[in-house]
């Protein structure tokens, strides 16, 4: 894939407007108005204060690692990385957005889910001890997940953050040893005599009921 087909792929026009007050009691009212504050960042630069329409900020934000090409008050665009999200816990409103300003051909270092495929031979269960990896990879180039297929592996079978394939040209920056799923048997057996430990126990129950 070139890097300008990735980049049409992989970055997204939104508008941004500049903005010079703050304060919850002006990002109440930019959101009220169905916009979100943000603030853009990084190589040196004064940061920028902005915000974005927020419908179209959240459809754009479903996607992991998500690049804007933001159009700063109808000017000059410039290309940011999604750096975190601040979400209300019980609305799910999102209230705050960083980005980390971007340049042609650079390479970042993000965290990319692990995606598990396939199903281990019967009677064994997987183990996700890594949810996520950090790679380093073009600002252009980066994947919404990496997969580990499991197909057919057996109780025992352990996946490192070294056996993950990863997208041309990216480099793992987690610890190559880092465990990132096994394959294991479930130890659910061990609670088959439960019930019968229940039925000694209740007997002195029911003497003393008696008596």
């Amino acid at each position: 894939m070139s890097e300008k087909k990735a980049h049409k792929e992989l970055t997204n026009k939104i508008a941004a407007e500049s903005r010079t007050t703050f304060g919850k009691g002006v990002a109440r009212k930019l959101r009220a108005a169905g916009k979100v504050p943000a603030v853009v960042y990084g190589h040196g630069t004064e940061p920028k204060h902005i915000s974005l329409p927020a419908h179209e900020i959240a459809l754009l934000l479903r996607k992991a690692n998500a690049i804007l090409d933001l159009q700063l008050d109808g000017g000059a665009n410039q290309l940011a990385l999604v750096k975190d999200v601040q979400k209300d816990p019980l609305r799910q409103i999102i209230e705050h957005i960083d980005l980390i300003v971007l340049r042609k051909g650079e390479r970042v270092e993000v965290d990319v889910a692990v995606h598990v495929t396939g199903e281990p031979v019967a009677g064994t269960s997987i183990d996700l001890d890594a949810k996520s990896i950090t790679i380093e990879a073009l600002a252009t180039n980066i994947p919404q997940n990496v997969v580990v297929d499991v197909e057919g592996f057996e109780a025992g079978a352990q996946i490192f953050a070294k056996d993950v394939a990863l997208p041309e040209g990216s480099v793992l920056v987690t610890d190559p040893e880092t465990l990132v799923v096994a394959i294991s048997i479930p130890q659910e057996q061990d609670l088959g005599e439960i019930p019968e430990v229940e039925e000694t126990e209740e007997a002195p129950v029911e003497e003393d009921a008696a008596e």
